[in-house]
Protein backbone atom coordinates (compact mmCIF):
# COMPACT_ATOMS: atom_id res chain seq x y z
CA UNK A 1 0.00 0.00 0.00
CA UNK A 2 2.67 2.41 1.32
CA UNK A 3 4.57 1.78 -2.44
CA UNK A 4 1.43 2.25 -4.43
CA UNK A 5 0.85 5.70 -1.79
CA UNK A 6 4.35 7.13 -2.78
CA UNK A 7 3.67 5.80 -7.00
CA UNK A 8 0.38 7.89 -6.90
CA UNK A 9 2.01 11.16 -5.12
CA UNK A 10 4.25 12.61 -8.17
CA UNK A 11 1.37 11.87 -10.65
CA UNK A 12 -1.12 13.71 -8.11
CA UNK A 13 1.19 16.68 -7.72
CA UNK A 14 1.68 16.72 -11.60
CA UNK A 15 -1.94 16.97 -12.37
CA UNK A 16 -2.57 19.65 -9.39
CA UNK A 17 0.82 21.10 -11.07
CA UNK A 18 -1.03 21.02 -14.87
CA UNK A 19 -4.04 22.34 -13.53
CA UNK A 20 -3.19 25.38 -11.36
CA UNK A 21 -1.32 26.10 -14.41
CA UNK A 22 -3.94 25.54 -17.16
CA UNK A 23 -6.17 27.77 -14.80
CA UNK A 24 -4.13 31.15 -15.05
CA UNK A 25 -3.27 30.44 -18.61
CA UNK A 26 -6.96 29.67 -19.90
CA UNK A 27 -8.16 33.04 -18.14
CA UNK A 28 -5.77 35.06 -19.30
CA UNK A 29 -6.24 34.14 -23.12
CA UNK A 30 -9.85 32.92 -23.64
CA UNK A 31 -10.30 36.23 -25.39
CA UNK A 32 -7.57 35.24 -28.08
CA UNK A 33 -9.23 32.23 -28.49
CA UNK A 34 -12.87 33.17 -28.90
CA UNK A 35 -11.86 35.82 -31.62
CA UNK A 36 -9.76 32.98 -33.16
CA UNK A 37 -12.77 30.93 -33.60
CA UNK A 38 -15.01 33.94 -35.09
CA UNK A 39 -12.12 34.65 -37.77
CA UNK A 40 -12.14 31.42 -39.10
CA UNK A 41 -16.23 31.11 -39.14
CA UNK A 42 -16.44 34.28 -40.79
CA UNK A 43 -14.83 31.91 -43.48
CA UNK A 44 -18.17 30.25 -43.56
CA UNK A 45 -20.60 32.95 -42.66
CA UNK A 46 -18.80 35.57 -44.22
CA UNK A 47 -17.42 38.62 -44.60
CA UNK A 48 -14.55 37.72 -43.68
CA UNK A 49 -12.96 39.69 -40.41
CA UNK A 50 -9.65 40.20 -38.98
CA UNK A 51 -8.63 40.07 -35.39
CA UNK A 52 -9.24 44.00 -34.59
CA UNK A 53 -13.22 43.74 -36.44
CA UNK A 54 -13.65 40.78 -34.44
CA UNK A 55 -12.91 42.23 -31.23
CA UNK A 56 -14.92 45.41 -31.67
CA UNK A 57 -17.28 44.04 -32.69
CA UNK A 58 -17.86 41.44 -29.64
CA UNK A 59 -17.27 44.43 -27.75
CA UNK A 60 -19.72 46.85 -29.01
CA UNK A 61 -22.84 43.78 -28.57
CA UNK A 62 -21.55 42.12 -25.23
CA UNK A 63 -19.44 44.47 -23.60
CA UNK A 64 -16.06 43.55 -22.45
CA UNK A 65 -17.02 40.70 -20.75
CA UNK A 66 -17.96 39.15 -24.17
CA UNK A 67 -14.70 38.31 -24.70
CA UNK A 68 -14.60 35.85 -22.29
CA UNK A 69 -17.85 34.13 -23.50
CA UNK A 70 -17.07 30.68 -23.80
CA UNK A 71 -14.88 30.99 -20.66
CA UNK A 72 -17.21 27.90 -18.29
CA UNK A 73 -16.38 25.23 -21.24
CA UNK A 74 -12.71 26.24 -21.92
CA UNK A 75 -12.23 25.99 -18.19
CA UNK A 76 -13.74 22.43 -18.18
CA UNK A 77 -11.91 21.35 -21.11
CA UNK A 78 -8.18 23.31 -20.50
CA UNK A 79 -7.59 23.02 -16.66
CA UNK A 80 -8.70 18.70 -16.13
CA UNK A 81 -7.09 19.09 -20.00
CA UNK A 82 -3.55 20.07 -18.71
CA UNK A 83 -3.75 17.92 -15.79
CA UNK A 84 -3.93 15.18 -17.71
CA UNK A 85 -1.35 16.07 -20.05
CA UNK A 86 0.88 16.72 -17.41
CA UNK A 87 0.81 13.63 -15.09
CA UNK A 88 0.40 11.45 -18.31
CA UNK A 89 3.48 12.87 -19.63
CA UNK A 90 5.29 12.53 -16.00
CA UNK A 91 4.22 8.53 -15.74
CA UNK A 92 5.67 7.97 -19.08
CA UNK A 93 8.91 9.78 -18.03
CA UNK A 94 9.52 8.83 -14.95
CA UNK A 95 8.92 5.14 -16.20
CA UNK A 96 10.08 4.93 -19.85
CA UNK A 97 12.26 8.39 -20.14
CA UNK A 98 15.76 9.08 -20.12
CA UNK A 99 17.62 11.52 -18.29
CA UNK A 100 19.04 13.43 -21.46
CA UNK A 101 15.86 12.90 -23.94
CA UNK A 102 16.46 12.87 -27.86
CA UNK A 103 14.06 14.54 -29.91
CA UNK A 104 12.32 11.29 -31.08
CA UNK A 105 11.78 10.38 -27.48
CA UNK A 106 10.08 14.01 -26.83
CA UNK A 107 7.61 13.52 -29.92
CA UNK A 108 6.53 10.26 -29.32
CA UNK A 109 5.74 11.12 -25.07
CA UNK A 110 4.11 14.30 -26.09
CA UNK A 111 1.84 13.17 -28.57
CA UNK A 112 0.87 9.92 -26.35
CA UNK A 113 -0.06 12.46 -23.81
CA UNK A 114 -1.72 14.57 -26.13
CA UNK A 115 -3.89 12.20 -27.37
CA UNK A 116 -4.81 10.89 -24.37
CA UNK A 117 -6.31 14.11 -22.85
CA UNK A 118 -7.94 15.25 -26.08
CA UNK A 119 -10.40 11.94 -26.69
CA UNK A 120 -11.05 12.04 -22.95
CA UNK A 121 -12.63 15.70 -23.10
CA UNK A 122 -13.40 16.26 -26.84
CA UNK A 123 -17.04 16.90 -25.97
CA UNK A 124 -15.87 19.79 -23.80
CA UNK A 125 -13.98 21.15 -26.79
CA UNK A 126 -16.90 21.07 -28.99
CA UNK A 127 -19.32 23.01 -26.54
CA UNK A 128 -16.34 25.59 -26.64
CA UNK A 129 -15.95 26.03 -30.23
CA UNK A 130 -20.29 26.25 -30.25
CA UNK A 131 -20.19 29.00 -27.70
CA UNK A 132 -17.25 30.75 -28.88
CA UNK A 133 -19.04 31.28 -32.62
CA UNK A 134 -22.37 33.03 -31.29
CA UNK A 135 -24.23 30.49 -33.52
CA UNK A 136 -25.86 28.41 -30.66
CA UNK A 137 -27.57 29.66 -28.00
CA UNK A 138 -27.03 26.92 -25.39
CA UNK A 139 -28.05 28.05 -21.66
CA UNK A 140 -25.91 25.92 -19.57
CA UNK A 141 -23.13 23.30 -20.38
CA UNK A 142 -25.88 20.74 -19.43
CA UNK A 143 -28.18 21.92 -22.17
CA UNK A 144 -25.97 22.11 -24.52
CA UNK A 145 -24.49 18.57 -23.40
CA UNK A 146 -27.86 17.38 -23.93
CA UNK A 147 -29.39 19.47 -26.81
CA UNK A 148 -26.20 17.85 -28.94
CA UNK A 149 -26.80 14.46 -27.86
CA UNK A 150 -30.02 14.57 -28.76
CA UNK A 151 -29.60 16.24 -32.31
CA UNK A 152 -26.65 14.66 -33.11
CA UNK A 153 -25.60 11.83 -31.13
CA UNK A 154 -22.28 10.50 -29.41
CA UNK A 155 -21.19 11.24 -33.13
CA UNK A 156 -21.65 14.79 -32.50
CA UNK A 157 -20.23 14.78 -29.50
CA UNK A 158 -17.33 13.43 -30.97
CA UNK A 159 -17.05 15.59 -34.37
CA UNK A 160 -14.52 16.63 -35.46
CA UNK A 161 -12.46 14.40 -33.44
CA UNK A 162 -9.80 12.95 -36.42
CA UNK A 163 -8.67 17.14 -37.03
CA UNK A 164 -8.69 17.50 -33.08
CA UNK A 165 -5.71 14.98 -32.48
CA UNK A 166 -4.08 15.50 -35.72
CA UNK A 167 -3.87 19.29 -34.98
CA UNK A 168 -3.43 18.46 -30.69
CA UNK A 169 -1.24 15.37 -31.08
CA UNK A 170 1.58 16.71 -33.51
CA UNK A 171 1.56 20.35 -31.92
CA UNK A 172 2.52 18.90 -28.70
CA UNK A 173 4.76 16.43 -29.67
CA UNK A 174 6.27 19.18 -31.58
CA UNK A 175 6.49 21.40 -29.09
CA UNK A 176 8.18 18.98 -26.58
CA UNK A 177 10.48 18.39 -28.57
CA UNK A 178 11.20 21.88 -29.58
CA UNK A 179 11.11 22.91 -25.57
CA UNK A 180 13.97 20.39 -24.41
CA UNK A 181 16.12 20.72 -27.23
CA UNK A 182 15.74 24.84 -26.18
CA UNK A 183 16.20 23.88 -22.49
CA UNK A 184 19.43 22.06 -23.39
CA UNK A 185 21.16 25.07 -25.19
CA UNK A 186 20.36 27.36 -22.33
CA UNK A 187 23.66 27.60 -20.38
CA UNK A 188 24.83 25.26 -17.76
CA UNK A 189 25.19 27.99 -14.79
CA UNK A 190 21.62 29.10 -15.68
CA UNK A 191 20.46 25.28 -15.99
CA UNK A 192 21.81 25.21 -12.44
CA UNK A 193 19.56 28.14 -11.26
CA UNK A 194 16.39 28.04 -13.64
CA UNK A 195 14.37 31.14 -13.28
CA UNK A 196 10.95 31.17 -14.77
CA UNK A 197 11.89 33.35 -17.39
CA UNK A 198 14.16 31.32 -19.32
CA UNK A 199 11.28 28.32 -19.11
CA UNK A 200 8.83 31.61 -20.29
CA UNK A 201 11.75 32.14 -23.14
CA UNK A 202 12.32 28.12 -24.21
CA UNK A 203 8.01 27.94 -24.34
CA UNK A 204 7.74 31.23 -26.50
CA UNK A 205 10.40 30.00 -29.36
CA UNK A 206 8.29 26.50 -28.76
CA UNK A 207 5.20 28.07 -29.36
CA UNK A 208 5.67 30.15 -32.38
CA UNK A 209 7.24 27.17 -34.73
CA UNK A 210 4.72 24.77 -33.81
CA UNK A 211 1.81 27.03 -34.03
CA UNK A 212 3.03 27.75 -37.68
CA UNK A 213 3.19 23.99 -38.40
CA UNK A 214 -0.26 23.29 -36.72
CA UNK A 215 -2.34 26.16 -38.37
CA UNK A 216 -4.01 24.34 -41.18
CA UNK A 217 -5.63 21.66 -38.87
CA UNK A 218 -6.84 23.71 -36.42
CA UNK A 219 -8.85 25.46 -39.18
CA UNK A 220 -10.38 22.55 -40.42
CA UNK A 221 -11.15 21.12 -36.61
CA UNK A 222 -13.03 24.50 -36.14
CA UNK A 223 -15.21 24.09 -39.18
CA UNK A 224 -15.74 20.46 -38.77
CA UNK A 225 -17.21 21.03 -35.26
CA UNK A 226 -19.17 24.43 -35.84
CA UNK A 227 -20.66 22.63 -38.93
CA UNK A 228 -20.65 18.18 -38.57
CA UNK A 229 -23.41 18.12 -40.63
CA UNK A 230 -21.93 19.97 -43.82
CA UNK A 231 -17.96 19.70 -42.74
CA UNK A 232 -18.35 16.23 -40.91
CA UNK A 233 -15.31 14.78 -42.78
CA UNK A 234 -11.40 16.02 -42.99
CA UNK A 235 -11.65 16.29 -46.53
CA UNK A 236 -14.64 17.70 -46.99
CA UNK A 237 -13.61 20.35 -44.66
CA UNK A 238 -10.80 21.04 -46.40
CA UNK A 239 -12.00 21.23 -49.80
CA UNK A 240 -14.75 23.84 -48.86
CA UNK A 241 -11.87 26.38 -47.43
CA UNK A 242 -9.85 25.62 -50.34
CA UNK A 243 -12.87 26.55 -52.47
CA UNK A 244 -13.92 29.50 -50.54
CA UNK A 245 -10.58 31.16 -49.64
CA UNK A 246 -7.78 29.49 -50.93
CA UNK A 247 -4.82 28.36 -49.20
CA UNK A 248 -5.14 31.78 -47.62
CA UNK A 249 -8.42 30.17 -45.82
CA UNK A 250 -5.58 27.28 -44.14
CA UNK A 251 -4.15 30.68 -42.26
CA UNK A 252 -7.10 32.66 -41.11
CA UNK A 253 -7.16 33.18 -37.25
CA UNK A 254 -3.51 32.10 -37.28
CA UNK A 255 -2.25 35.44 -35.61
CA UNK A 256 -4.81 35.08 -32.27
CA UNK A 257 -3.96 31.21 -32.76
CA UNK A 258 -0.63 31.61 -32.33
CA UNK A 259 -0.94 34.48 -29.80
CA UNK A 260 -3.23 32.38 -27.66
CA UNK A 261 -1.26 29.02 -28.30
CA UNK A 262 2.07 30.78 -28.02
CA UNK A 263 1.91 32.60 -24.65
CA UNK A 264 -0.78 29.43 -22.98
CA UNK A 265 1.33 26.67 -23.52
CA UNK A 266 4.54 29.08 -22.67
CA UNK A 267 2.31 30.63 -19.04
CA UNK A 268 1.39 26.31 -18.18
CA UNK A 269 4.75 25.13 -19.06
CA UNK A 270 6.44 27.80 -16.95
CA UNK A 271 4.00 28.02 -14.11
CA UNK A 272 4.04 23.96 -14.30
CA UNK A 273 8.02 23.89 -13.69
CA UNK A 274 7.76 26.09 -10.34
CA UNK A 275 5.14 24.01 -8.92
CA UNK A 276 6.87 20.76 -9.18
CA UNK A 277 10.31 22.47 -8.51
CA UNK A 278 8.59 23.89 -5.32
CA UNK A 279 7.20 20.29 -5.04
CA UNK A 280 10.88 18.87 -4.73
CA UNK A 281 9.86 16.82 -8.06
CA UNK A 282 11.97 16.98 -11.36
CA UNK A 283 10.68 17.79 -14.99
Amino acid sequence: MEKDQQQLSPLVKSFIAGSVSGTCSTLLFQPLDLIKTRVQNSVILGPRLGMLAVATSVVKRDHVLGLWRGLVPSILRCVPGVGIYFSTLHFLRSNFGSVDPRPIESIQMGGISRAFASVLLLPFTVIKIRYESSEFAYKSMSRALVVIFQQEGVKGLYSGLAPTLMRDVPFSALYLMFYTQLKKSVPDYAKQNPAPLQHLACGLIAGILTSLITQPADVVKTHSQLHPEKYGKMHIAAIHVYQSDGFVGFWRGMVPRMLRRTLMTATAWTLYEEVMRQCGLKT
